[in-house]
């Protein structure tokens, strides 16, 4: 998994120091975007082993020196992409599943919308990303794991509330909390946009989906909670079946 001895060898203020970088500003920002673009690419083409830091310099236009401005080595480039793509979301799944004055159908479908919309627009970096986990160096991949852990916990604690306040059918909240995920993630692999601000588009409609899946499938509404709420639409349920049985026409054979 180590990079190349060219790759390694530098000076080590380069490696270790801030002093040695340029100062970040809106340039910064945009040559870092097209490194970790053209290292995305490269990873999924050749693959994480054989893609040189020089491979991935030539394709930005920069020198190899002015590549470890940014990136020390490419243990690092996957670093920022585990950051990104795990640790980063799991930040923000973690605000909203705790915003205030929201119901729990709500929290979840910002969340699910987030992390929809977050594969469907850097979805290279996404596919790379799983493709390389086992390339992954034993520390970075303990934090790959420790952000999809924390994401699932997210979306596990809004269903389970939605669960308590009976906004959402009785499930288990663990399977509940894989499935949209699965469903918000797979986007990355399937979607190709057709026009600019499709992809949002496309991920409100996986959002209303995965509230969809765990919504009271009739729309029915009761003041009652827990054991009491499930008494109270049970005795619906038997109301709406006398009501259907009195409506059937009696067959001949039935009467007296």
């Amino acid at each position: 998994m180590a990079s190349s001895a060219r790759d390694t060898k530098r000076p080590a203020a380069r490696r270790e120091g801030a002093s040695a970088e340029p100062a970040r500003g809106a340039r910064w920002g945009l040559v870092e975007n097209q490194i970790l673009t053209e290292a995305t690419r490269l990873f999924a083409e050749r693959g994480f082993a054989a893609t040189t830091l020089k491979d991935i310099a030539d394709a930005t236009g920069l020198t190899r020196p002015a590549l470890y401005h940014y990136f020390a080595n490419k243990e690092a480039l996957l670093a920022r992409l585990v950051s990104d793509l795990t640790l980063a979301p799991a930040e923000e799944l973690a605000k909203l599943g705790r915003l205030r004055g929201k119901s729990a159908v709500e929290r979840l479908h910002a969340m699910a919308f987030d992390t929809a919309l977050r594969h469907a627009t850097q979805p290279e970096r996404f596919r790379v990303l799983v493709r390389s986990d086992v390339e992954l160096p034993p520390e970075l991949a303990q934090s790959y794991r420790d952000g999809r852990r924390r994401i699932l916990a997210e979306f596990k604690a809004v269903i389970e509330q939605g669960i308590t306040s009976d906004e959402l059918r009785p499930v288990d909240a663990r399977t509940a909390a894989l499935g949209i995920i699965g469903l918000c993630t797979w986007v990355a692999w399937w979607y190709r946009p057709t026009g600019a601000g499709d992809e949002r588009e496309v991920a409100t409609a996986l959002a209303d989906m995965a509230v969809a899946s765990l919504s009271p499938s009739d729309g029915r509404s009761t003041t009652a909670r827990g054991p009491a709420r499930a008494l109270e639409l049970l005795k619906q349920d038997v109301a709406l079946l006398e009501a259907a049985l009195a409506l059937q026409p009696q067959s001949p054979n039935s009467r007296d």
